[in-house]
């Protein structure tokens, strides 16, 4: 086997978690991924895994090896779309991560059109409310909300001007009336995200002073942000979303906007103004796939958010 083999197998091995998963993916025996992986060490005369039955650990010299050899794998996948792509065709693999709600609501039917234009494209869409490290998971693209500055990362905004928005349904207005002032949010159910297990309670609201905190209560939470705005379309209570995530269901009723005069946002936040970024891996040759899908979800979002 050549080296951009075996260093395509190591990086497979990384991301599967284990040998025998990696080795399920490539149709190998455990012992032939043994074998690999022990020449693979051998020629460099360097231990890059810890292994154990159940698990495998990344040495010092492992991890600047894989880090490497994403490098390696995510080059030759370009070159080799580039090589196969023809005039006015697109190809390739196109792995894009997104926010849960932002995902379902304009980047699955947008990818799902894109492909339809483009059935030569192979994509993969995943959705996550986390930070997710586009490099090491394999990903060509990522939605995001806010500035995410990183060396190795580009930023391209999406929609530049979008902000929070307090909301709730009709039906929870009708029961429980609706706040006048954000001091009356400590009365209401309030519906909070969480990250990493921490609560996203603070919210913070612009007066005529300045900016102020509010920390309310949570009536229900999650780290999902399309089960928070379900919640909130269900009645369940009053949620902070992102204005691109509930536009369409404010414009057609399904929910109401509170407190509009009061510019929102969460506790650590410059401002209510929160753009939402395409964010992809600094490289010299991005693939023509994805670059025509950025272009694609931009004009997508904008009519379809009437932004």
């Amino acid at each position: 086997m050549s080296k951009i083999d075996d260093i395509e197998l190591f990086v497979r091995v990384v991301r599967a978690g284990g040998l025998a998963a990696a080795g399920r993916e490539v149709g190998l025996s455990p012992a032939s991924m043994t074998a690999r992986m022990n020449a693979l060490e051998a020629r460099y005369q360097t231990r890059l895994l810890q292994r154990s039955t159940r698990s495998i650990a990344l040495t010092e010299a492992g991890a600047r090896f894989y880090e490497a050899g994403q490098r390696v794998v995510a080059e030759m996948a370009q070159a080799e779309a580039a090589l196969l792509e023809k005039e006015g065709e697109l190809r390739g693999s196109l792995r894009v991560t997104a926010t849960s709600d932002f995902g379902r609501h304009y980047v699955a039917p947008a990818l799902a059109q894109f492909v339809s234009l483009h059935p030569q494209v192979r994509p993969a869409l995943h959705l996550h409310d986390g930070v997710v490290n586009l490099i090491e998971e394999g990903f060509d693209l990522a939605i995001r909300y806010g500035n995410l500055p990183d060396s190795n990362l580009i930023v391209r905004p999406l929609v530049a001007d979008n902000r929070r928005v307090l909301c709730a349904s009709p039906a929870y207005v009708a029961s429980f009336g609706q706040p006048q002032t954000p001091e009356d949010l400590q009365a209401h159910r309030c519906l909070v995200m969480t990250r990493f297990g921490e609560m996203l309670a603070e919210w913070r609201f612009q007066s005529d002073s300045g900016w102020r905190t509010l920390t309310v209560e949570a009536f229900l939470a999650s780290n999902d942000g399309a089960l928070i705005r379900q919640w909130a379309l269900a009645g369940m209570g009053i949620a902070l979303k992102s204005w691109c995530d509930v536009s369409r269901d404010i414009t057609q009723g399904r929910l109401l906007q509170l407190l509009p005069d009061q510019v929102v946002g969460l506790h650590g936040a410059d401002a209510g103004a929160v753009g939402l970024q395409m964010i992809y891996p600094s490289r010299k040759y991005t693939p023509a796939c994805v670059k025509a899908f950025m272009d694609y979800l931009g004009e997508f979002v904008n009519s379809e958010a009437g932004l």
